[in-house]
């Protein structure tokens, strides 16, 4: 039977995937940060190919004399979004970091983010043909903010997580940030 100032103590919270390897930081948690690095870049590289034949299928729609500027144009839309994709994402890491999510918070935005994503991707289907001219340049963007996003040292709901467990535990638990 537990004690009744163990059953006091909260256990440590699950993060959307983190779980709760996110608390010791040791090889579990640094194996899903892998699994997910090695995810998204495989979802970037078929997504920038998907991308890629896109606009080719486009760009040979076009006169002979008219793909070296649209190619040039890509590039320049390319680099551009890169840049915007890469800016965007690390502010929106500071701002989480400044107001980081309670684990609640993190598991509801998952949520609310997989109740959308089924509604985006109809959607996108629906405008596929229309955006083929610049689909290197969403793709670029997308892939400036994943890598962005995954190239982080610490998540905002790991920050929060962290925040809401000191406030929920006993003062004698090291609930500390491991990065500090």
């Amino acid at each position: 039977m537990a004690s009744r100032a163990s059953s006091e103590t909260p256990a440590i919270p699950s993060l959307p995937r983190l779980g709760t390897t996110w608390y010791r930081r040791g090889v579990p948690y640094w194996l899903r940060r892998a699994g997910l690095t090695l995810f998204f870049l495989l979802f970037m590289l078929a997504y920038c190919a998907f991308a890629l034949g896109l606009y080719e299928g486009f760009r040979d729609l076009l006169p002979a004399a008219l793909h070296t500027p649209a190619n040039i144009i890509q590039a320049v839309l390319c680099a551009a979004a890169l840049v915007a994709g890469w800016v965007t994402q690390r502010r929106s890491h500071h701002e989480g970091l400044r107001n980081p999510p309670t684990p609640d918070d993190a598991w509801h935005a998952k949520r609310a983010h997989n109740h959308r994503a089924p509604g985006i991707l109809a959607l996108g289907r629906a405008v596929l043909l229309i955006a083929a001219p610049v689909m290197p340049a969403i793709a670029a963007y997308l892939v400036s903010r994943l890598t962005a996003w995954t190239l982080v040292r610490e998540y905002p709901s790991e920050v929060g997580a962290r925040r809401w467990l000191a406030q929920h535990t006993p003062t004698g638990l090291n609930t500390h940030s491991h990065l500090t």
